[in-house]
């Protein structure tokens, strides 16, 4: 088989840890890592140290991110229902508004009781630019279970466009399957990790598969697989965290990185005959960019695309990555197809582990302008 040419993929989960922790990552290493993985665009999640939750922090992290970028980037807003009134100032700066329901990094945690004013407010934000709902900017959710419900609920009587971030059992999916069903303007989501590892690997990776979701059963996992036309998205939830956190004694914080394993992994399973080239496209390109608005041109002349060895043999090296945090828990796997050339607005930013453009070159998406 010929060289590969995909469309420069879309992530639209990352934590890129700038400001407030460049220790893990930061604008430049996290852009990097997505390159090196055939990501042309990320969507930063906005719960750094500080959360990103007034325009003026959220200015401050777009000023510092067009100094460090390399691909294009853009942003979440985020919210615990104490600053609906930053919505109309923000809504034209970013692709969407994070929720977090369950449990995970930084523990922002929303009062249920809140959602209905958030929706609201969020969508009273959009309604000052646009009525159109394919313009909707969604809300995603970290929610399970009981919480996944309760959204469902919440949706069918307000209408509001959510997306469900990294869905990782049956139970939950078959959740979001229903709402579909049922008409509800409803997207998930799900991760690398929940696709190819289950729970039986926390033995032997330890606290580098301490992850939210937590890893769930092989049942969970086969169902996933089973279903993979129901699922949107595949997003990588890169959450880089320094080695020493992950093998300290204090509380080990959750997340894995991603952007540089995803697609290889995911070109694994097309040799394999577990999915087709045109569900990594469908997955990792044409749905997150219609799901989030992400503007793409259609001049030949501005085109960005990936050039691929789909035969290229390789182990999955730790040494070898670039993503700050140096660890991946595909730490040694024997991986088909790797990303040899990358081409933003038809530039070649990337070719065989080499980064051709300087800091600051790519471009932040959905700003007022």
């Amino acid at each position: 088989m010929s060289k590969l040419i995909l469309p420069g993929l879309i992530d639209p989960h990352v934590h890129l840890r700038d400001p407030g922790q460049t220790e893990k990552e930061d604008f430049y290493t996290g852009t990097l890592a997505a390159l090196a993985g055939g990501y042309t665009t990320v969507i930063d999640m906005p719960n750094n140290k500080i959360p990103i939750a007034n325009l003026k922090l959220l200015e401050e992290k777009i000023l510092i991110a067009k100094e460090k970028i390399v691909c294009d980037v853009g942003f979440y807003f985020g919210s615990m229902g104490d600053n609906l009134e930053e919505f109309p100032k923000v809504i034209n700066k970013v692709l969407g508004l994070k929720l977090y329901l369950n449990e995970t990094t930084g523990n922002y945690l929303i009062d249920k009781n809140k959602l209905r004013q958030i929706f609201k407010s969020w969508t009273q934000s959009m309604s000052l630019r646009s009525n159109k709902l394919y313009e909707q900017k969604p809300i995603l959710l970290h929610a399970e279970g009981k919480a996944i419900e309760y959204v469902v609920k919440l949706v069918s009587k307000l209408g509001t466009k959510v997306h469900f971030c990294h869905i990782s059992t049956q139970g939950d999916l078959e959740l979001i399957v229903q709402a579909k069903d049922e008409g509800l303007p409803v997207t998930c989501g799900v991760t690398p990790h929940h696709l190819f590892l289950t729970e039986d690997d926390v033995k032997t990776l330890g606290p580098f598969g301490k992850m939210k979701p937590k890893l769930a059963g092989r049942k969970d996992v086969d169902f996933l697989w089973r279903n993979l036309k129901a699922i949107d998205v595949i997003e990588s939830d890169h959450a880089p965290h320094a080695i020493e956190e992950k093998t300290g004694k204090f509380q080990i914080p959750y997340g894995v990185p991603g952007l540089e394993t995803t697609l290889p992994l995911l070109l694994t399973a097309a040799s394999e005959n577990r999915l087709s080239i045109d569900d990594i496209i469908r997955l990792c390109f044409e749905n997150p960019a219609k799901i989030f608005n992400i503007p793409l041109s259609n001049d030949s002349n501005h085109r960005s695309y990936i050039e691929v060895d789909p035969l290229a043999k390789y182990e999955i090296d730790n040494k070898k990555l670039f993503t700050k945090c140096s660890w991946s828990p595909f730490n040694g796997w024997k991986v088909k197809g790797k990303v040899e050339k990358v081409y933003i607005r038809n530039q070649k930013v990337f070719e065989n582990n080499n980064i051709l453009t300087p800091k600051g070159w790519g471009k932040i998406i959905h700003q007022n302008k």
